[in-house]
């Protein structure tokens, strides 16, 4: 579904950013993990945790009806304290989280492409992202530019240039 309206991320969108951090841990159908197990672990926690501090940025995508379904941010994080995509000092870790019923129309894409669009602004010549080696979300990023730049357990580092 093309066209849905975006929108930047504004302080009061910390709870729905909790949402979609959840949202993006719990990716595969049928996997059960509750919110607060989630977001009570340090790992998934420091995407949100005093959403919007200086340096956060991000993209909301709304329903025609002006429903929350998905949002793409960006956080810094230092080398003591890196986050899954963490590849430096001075590169944006991204996160994006869209709900079930929305993904596959499209909205994904459009975060992407602006939350990519703002940090070139913004002067970030890299952004990265950690993605499960199986999420089907790897062949959007890939189309979107993203090459992987570290092998894990399971998961893959991607970045992206943006000059």
């Amino acid at each position: 579904m093309p066209g849905l309206p975006i929108r930047a991320a504004i302080a009061s969108d910390g709870a729905f950013l909790a949402d979609m951090t959840v949202e993006a841990a719990t990716w595969r159908a049928g996997a059960v993990r509750p919110r607060h197990e989630v977001l009570s672990s340090p790992d998934h926690r420091r995407y949100v945790a005093g959403w919007m501090r200086p340096g956060d940025a991000g993209f909301v995508a709304e329903s025609p009806s002006g429903e929350p379904v998905g949002a793409a941010w960006y956080r810094m994080f230092p080398r003591d304290e890196p986050g899954f995509g963490w590849i430096g000092t001075g590169v944006p870790e991204l996160i994006i989280g869209v709900r079930p019923l929305w993904r596959a129309h499209g909205a994904g894409r459009a975060l992407l492409q602006r939350l990519d669009d703002h940090a070139r602004s913004q002067g970030f010549a890299r952004i990265s992202l950690s993605v499960e080696r199986d999420n089907y979300a790897v062949s959007l990023y890939r189309s979107e530019g993203f090459a992987v730049v570290r092998r894990g357990i399971g998961r893959d580092v991607m970045a992206k240039r943006l000059r």
